[in-house]
């Protein structure tokens, strides 16, 4: 695939910043009568910067949108699809998310699944799933780093970096919110801070929580509204001194608490040939969203406690800064896997055929994740800047997978046990130099090494034969490890003062993993670690006076030995493979406009091709009577090829849009604000079939109000066409697949103080 490739996506996108510039003259007539967009200031280099200079695709969720998609007890998936080329899933629900950039993820269910997005929260790289799902609230900015970012950013980056900086002790946004809604959801938000006039200390207290009431009928179980529930809180204490001009000391504590419904599987939801939903009577009844007939066991809690201190020196010349990081979690999961009641050795099962019941349980007894950052960074706005630092990584997690052998037992049939510890030391330096012509050129390069082990057994099994694989497993060892040099290179040029102009190459990296989920298995299985060349080109513009801006994008990857997790299939092993490249292009276009007093539009899309190349990988299919499109391995019935395929969870197309529109009446305005987010068909898994994909999906909603200058008053509703989409699925049993969130109503109120 030729690097130049986006460039055929990317012509029609550029014709509209063509014509937004010869709609400058009617856009600038609102100049006198509105304010304009004003700077976007993002820390995507570790600095603060305007969004329009920084040579790379970075995007950034309004504070509007933010409000808007979190206000009916939302999580952190409900960022998915807000900017172009996000995608997040999950099969675990609320606890463990999966990011997808550029179409770059991990469809791996395992607790120690690595992933080639990273997120970012207040400085601190949080590694495993469980963490990634700490609740977003009291935020200063969110943003969404596209491609490679391992020079400042380290391991584990190739696909992108979701970034989180929450509210600092000295921010003057006081405040305090709270919505209710349908199924009895509830959320409620604040956050306070305070100093002394100097700023040599200042304290900020945020805490969020959200509680839904059990809405989905579980027909199998007594009583009605049985499932889906969840309380979920989270706090957040900051405090901050300033023993001097130059030093800046400041400590964070975190808490989470989670208790609540594991994700609901739904046995034999779509049929045969087709990917449509069907209701618990068979394709001739219509899908329900509040009801399952499952008849195992359902709860998953979580606790997360985390602090982070973090210090800073200002040398005149230069800054010093230390980030150190301490996060520790434990989970427990248990579902109902196959999703239905009996099975085919039963006297009755459904919905559909359950050729076994299958129910299991993950739990992570224990994680620790210690981080420690120190960098030093020029302070020059100009000339010869530069940034230097050393990082290190450390974690130790246990996890503990059960297997049962009747839906209620409480005593498991089969016990899985995993340590794992992973180290990681990075060495990383940047350098950056602006000429007076407008040409910025820059670059880095990382140094990484990377090892980690594991011990992992099956001590307990009364399942002899059982799938092939019944019997304990004693215990067994593996270790991986990796050293590489990542880098990127970038180029801006200011054509003139509405227009940037950037490119830039970058390489990045994902460690080496071990897979030992050895419940369903009598092996481990390990993946080396892959590489990512990245190349992306693009402008960055301002139009009619800055009432609107245009950015747009065009990239190509090539990874080598790209990580894949083939999941279930007819065997229900899940096994780490390499495959032997994947190659992606595609472009990113972004327009944010104020068109008219009162009025502020933005939209997004995104292309996204991407292509494995490996003609000698295989992987199972399904267990399930599903469709698979691949050609099967000659010789090797229910073994497919999927060279060529499009990599699961990645759709090709990816748009969004907003509309916000206000009026002044009284001391304040009555407003509207509707947010929309479209993702196009995605496959499930690593093999193509019928079954296991979805066609589309489209999420919007609406938010109706009057505020002040302090008060916040609006009914609001979320996903309000009631769009009802799969949005993953398990292979290994029968059709089962999960579903998006419900429509929700509801009304919010909040105040600044």
């Amino acid at each position: 695939m030729s690097i130049a490739a986006p460039l055929r996506h990317t012509t029609a996108m550029a014709a509209v910043g063509l014509i937004l510039a010869g709609a400058t003259p009617a856009l600038a007539q609102a100049a006198d009568e509105d304010e304009g967009l004003g700077e976007i200031i993002v820390t995507a280099q570790r600095r603060e910067e305007n969004q329009q200079k920084v040579p790379i695709s970075v995007a950034t969720v309004s504070g509007a949108t933010l409000d808007a998609i979190s206000g009916a007890g939302a999580d952190i998936r409900a960022l998915s699809g807000r900017v172009p080329s996000l995608n997040i899933e999950s099969s675990f629900g609320r606890t463990f998310p999966r990011f997808y950039i550029r179409g770059l993820g991990n469809t791996d269910f395992d607790l120690n699944a690595s992933q080639p997005v990273s997120v970012v929260y207040d400085d601190v790289v949080l590694e495993n799933p469980i963490l990634k799902g700490f609740p977003v609230f009291d935020l200063d900015r969110v943003e969404v780093l596209r491609g490679p970012q391992g020079t400042l950013f380290g391991r584990n980056t190739p696909a992108g970096i979701v970034k989180f900086d929450s509210r600092k002790p000295t921010s003057t946004t006081n405040y305090a919110r709270v919505s209710w809604g349908s199924f009895g959801t509830i959320n409620a938000e604040g956050g306070v801070g305070s100093g002394t006039a100097d700023e040599s200390f200042a304290a900020r207290a945020s805490v969020l929580f959200q509680h839904r009431n059990n809405w989905v009928d579980n027909l199998d179980a007594p009583g009605t509204d049985n499932l889906e529930g969840f309380d979920d809180f989270a706090a957040r204490l900051q405090v901050q001194a300033k023993p001097s001009d130059a030093v800046t000391l400041r400590a964070t504590g975190q808490i989470r608490l989670f208790d609540g419904t594991a994700r609901l599987f739904r046995a034999n939801s779509v049929a045969t040939g087709s990917n449509k939903l069907i209701g618990l009577g068979g394709a001739a009844t219509p899908f329900r969203r509040d009801q399952v007939r499952a008849d195992g066991l359902n709860f998953q809690k979580l606790e997360n406690y985390n602090g982070n201190f973090t210090a800073e020196y200002d040398a005149g010349p230069v800054t010093v800064t230390s980030v150190t990081s301490y996060w520790n979690a434990n989970l427990q999961s248990r579902g109902d896997i196959d999703g239905g009641f009996g099975n085919q050795f039963a006297p009755t099962m459904g919905p559909g055929f359950i050729p076994f019941s299958a129910q299991s349980r993950d739990d992570v007894p224990s994680l620790d994740q210690f981080t420690q950052e120190l960098r030093i960074a020029s302070n020059n706005s100009g000339g010869l800047g530069y940034q230097l630092g050393v990082f290190y990584f450390s974690e130790k997690l246990d996890i503990a997978s059960y297997d049962y052998g009747n839906p209620t037992d409480t005593t498991p049939a089969a016990i899985g046990l995993q340590r794992q510890d992973s180290e990681a030391l990075g060495l990383f330096g940047s350098l950056n130099y602006e000429f007076e012509s407008g040409l910025k050129l820059q670059g880095g390069m990382r140094y990484n090494h990377d090892k980690r082990t594991m011990v992992a057994s099956r001590p307990v099994d009364t399942r002899p034969g059982f799938l092939g694989f019944g019997g304990p497993v004693a215990n067994q060892n593996a270790n991986v490890s990796g050293n590489v040099l990542t880098w990127d290179v970038a180029a801006s040029y200011a054509a003139s003062e509405d227009l940037n102009l950037f490119a830039r190459v970058a390489r990045g990296y994902r460690a080496p993993s071990i897979q030992g989920r050895l419940v369903f298995g009598r092996t481990l299985s390990l993946a080396k670690q892959e590489t990512t060349m990245s190349y992306e080109a693009g402008l960055k513009s301002k139009l009619a006076g800055g009432l609107a801006r245009f950015n747009l994008t065009g990239f190509y990857f090539s990874t080598k030995d790209m990580q894949l997790t083939a999941v279930g299939g007819a065997s229900n092993f899940t096994t780490l493979i390499n495959a032997k490249k994947v190659d992606g292009y595609g472009f990113e276009a972004e327009l944010e406009a104020k068109p008219a007093k009162g009025l502020t539009l933005t939209a997004g899309v995104s292309y996204n091709h991407n292509e494995i190349k490996d003609p000698n990988l295989y992987v199972a299919g399904c267990g399930a009577p599903c469709t698979v499109l691949n050609p099967q391995r000659a010789g090797s019935p229910g073994i497919y090829a999927i060279n060529g395929n499009q990599l699961p969870q990645s759709p090709r197309w990816t748009a969004n849009w907003t509309a916000g529109y206000s009026v002044p009446v009284g001391d304040g305005e009555v407003y509207l604000f509707t947010d929309w987010a479209y993702r196009s068909k995605v496959q499930f898994f690593l093999y193509k079939s019928v079954e296991f994909s979805d066609d589309s999906m489209l999420e919007g909603g609406l938010r109706v109000g009057y505020k002040t200058d302090r008060f916040d008053l609006a009914a609001f509703a979320r996903n309000i066409t009631n769009d009802v989409s799969a949005v993953s699925g398990i292979d290994f049993n029968n059709l089962t697949t999960m579903v998006n969130e419900p429509r929700v109503f509801g009304v919010e109120a909040s105040i600044k103080f």
